[in-house]
């Protein structure tokens, strides 16, 4: 019995032991599933977290994506517009080009009339000096060209007596030779430009002024031409001025001499100068 008593104790004593090493094991075995547990929880959570960065990352693309191709297609109109646009360009560059083409002509054209009427009015200029200085060489006689137009100045002692529009017997002269002249370039108008002092009219003329007095000097030239020298009257312009025009300041007796003059003024006609304008250019 003893014996017995013994195996049956040390049998219990065994598996006791044996069941504390299971235990244990167990025990270990269940902390490291523990452990993997939360790791595998862990890497769950850091792959959940990489996916929601991706999904973000994912739509961010697909809506690069939608603006390129919305960029691409703007891109396509622009550059359709441009194509459009640079025919366009070219088309107006070229119908520039022959506007500029033909405004050259044109300004060839005024050029080359200019130069030709340059020409007539020296020519002009050069008859005038050559008839008025047969026989008749006066200081008081001046021809030049301005600007556009041939004049003659002619000093009033030389055409009217003091205060008077009523031409002399020396005058006369002067005036054939200008009308020879005039007549030779019937393409040409003459205006007939009087000028006098600030010296006032004398009281209980019949004149009003030096305006008047201007004028009708300009007139009575005007009607020399016409009637006595056969001046077509269409080309004939008579004009006064007054004393607002001085050559110089009317502050000595031989300044308002100076000032006291008849202008001959021969001129281009307008009408022609525009004919010019409305030729067309090819």
């Amino acid at each position: 019995m003893k014996k017995i008593f013994l195996f049956l104790t040390a049998s219990i004593l065994l598996a006791s032991c044996a069941s504390t090493k299971e235990l244990e094991a167990i025990k270990a075995k269940h902390e490291q599933t523990k452990e993997e547990l939360l790791a595998v929880k862990a890497n769950l959570t850091k792959c959940l977290v990489e996916k929601e960065n991706c999904e973000d990352k994912a739509f961010s693309l697909e809506s690069r994506v939608t603006e390129l191709k919305k960029d691409k297609e703007n891109t396509l109109q622009q550059v359709e517009n441009l194509t459009v646009l640079t025919q366009g360009a070219n088309d107006n560059i070229k119908e520039t080009l022959a506007q500029l083409s033909k405004k050259d002509k044109y300004i060839n054209k005024i050029r080359e009339a200019a130069s030709k009427k340059d020409s007539l009015n020296l020519v002009v200029a050069f008859h005038l000096k050559r008839e008025l200085q047969d026989g008749i060489d006066d200081e008081d006689i001046e021809v030049n060209v301005e600007k556009t137009v041939v004049f003659i100045s002619i000093s009033d002692k030389l055409l009217f007596k003091s205060g008077s529009y009523t031409i002399n017997e020396k005058a006369s002269k002067v005036l054939e030779k200008v009308a020879t002249v005039v007549n030779g370039q019937p393409q040409m108008d003459v205006m007939i430009e009087g000028h006098t002092d600030n010296t006032p009219v004398t009281a209980g003329s019949a004149l009003k002024d030096n305006w008047g007095l201007s004028v009708l000097r300009s007139t009575a030239i005007v009607r020399e031409l016409q009637n006595k020298y056969n001046v077509a009257p269409s080309r004939l312009i008579a004009a006064g001025r007054s004393s607002y025009v001085p050559l110089v300041e009317n502050d000595t007796p031989a300044n308002k001499a100076k000032n006291r003059r008849t202008k001959i003024i021969i001129l281009p006609r307008l009408n022609q100068f525009f004919d010019l304008l409305d030729q067309k250019v090819e």
